[in-house]
């Protein structure tokens, strides 16, 4: 998705030196990865403003000498403690000098959002103690139910980074993963998701981007050749791009299978184009490559296709 971005705003914006636009697409990543770790951190600040409310409350009962105690089951929350004391996150947030603090009011909003839920309702109305399962699944409904689609951190966000827009999509599915894979034994040293999963990663992107760079035109020839007296000028410049950037990956990288890469920008055209481009460029992609395979110009194998 990265590369494609990129290659995107390059041929957008005119010619730049592929030097140049390799640091921007590393820099882009790079800025993708601190808005992941951002988000980790937005839900440790809810907490936080949590704990205030429950003190700010009990002190009041006590005060008065009337009432219950408000229930601390939503700040005892097995799973928030234990993303609060992440080594890798601590060291984030040190390092980074990034919080929340400047923007109090909207963690305060996004608290009264949670509370009003009727997933908070629910979770904190049980008779049952929760257990680490229901704690970690109560933060993941709430990342995915209400922090997801509140329009109002798409703007906050935008406005601290014009990276940050575009990566809310692919960040948001990083997050929910992470919530799923903690495990409570693992305690303050479990690990995050990295920036790259291990070297290959970078070098892939690396070999990729330039891929799709460099032969850019050859792609978009070849994509001409099979659109039935179509001129290509009227195809979508973002579907354009996506057939480009995967026709770089099948040229590339004589290991992954086709299939795979058509299903991975089909997935990719779905988020950044029309509502018809997955259709169209999983049908051209198909086309294309049964074709370059019959000639010989690459050795891969496709599945047959279904009547």
């Amino acid at each position: 998705m990265k590369i494609v971005q990129l290659v995107y705003a390059h041929h957008i914006n005119g010619d730049t030196k592929l030097d140049l636009a390799e640091k921007e697409l590393f820099f882009s990543i790079s800025k993708a990865y601190d808005l992941y770790m951002y988000m980790l951190q937005l839900m440790v600040e809810v907490s936080r403003i949590a704990e205030r409310a429950v003190e700010t409350a009990t002190n009041r009962t006590l005060r008065l000498g009337e009432g219950a105690r408000p229930s601390t089951r939503f700040i005892d929350n097995t799973f928030i403690v234990q993303l609060s004391s992440n080594k890798q996150l601590r060291e984030f947030i040190e390092t980074q000098k990034k919080t929340w603090a400047d923007d109090e009011d909207y963690v305060r909003r996004l608290y009264k959002r949670i509370v009003e839920s009727d997933i908070y309702k629910d979770y904190m109305a049980s008779a049952d103690e929760p257990t680490y399962e229901d704690d970690r699944e109560l933060w993941r409904n709430i990342y995915r139910h209400i922090i997801v689609e509140d329009e109002d951190l798409n703007q906050l966000l935008e406005d601290k980074s014009i990276y940050w827009n575009d990566d809310r999509f692919i960040i948001d599915t990083f997050i929910l993963k992470t919530i799923k894979r903690f495990d409570p034994k693992a305690g303050a040293n479990q690990e995050l998701l990295p920036e790259f999963r291990e070297e290959e990663d970078r070098e892939f992107a690396r070999r990729l981007f330039r891929a799709a760079m460099l032969s850019a035109e050859s792609y978009k020839n070849l994509i001409s050749q099979f659109l039935d007296n179509w001129d290509v000028s009227r195809v979508a410049t973002m579907d354009l791009i996506i057939m480009e950037v995967a026709l770089a990956e099948i040229f590339t990288f004589s290991q992954i299978p086709p299939i795979v890469t058509i299903n991975e920008f089909v997935e990719v055209a779905k988020a950044y184009s029309t509502p018809r481009s997955g259709a169209y460029i999983n049908g051209m992609l198909d086309t294309i490559v049964r074709a370059l395979i019959a000639d010989g110009r690459i050795k891969k194998e496709m599945p047959e296709r279904k009547h």
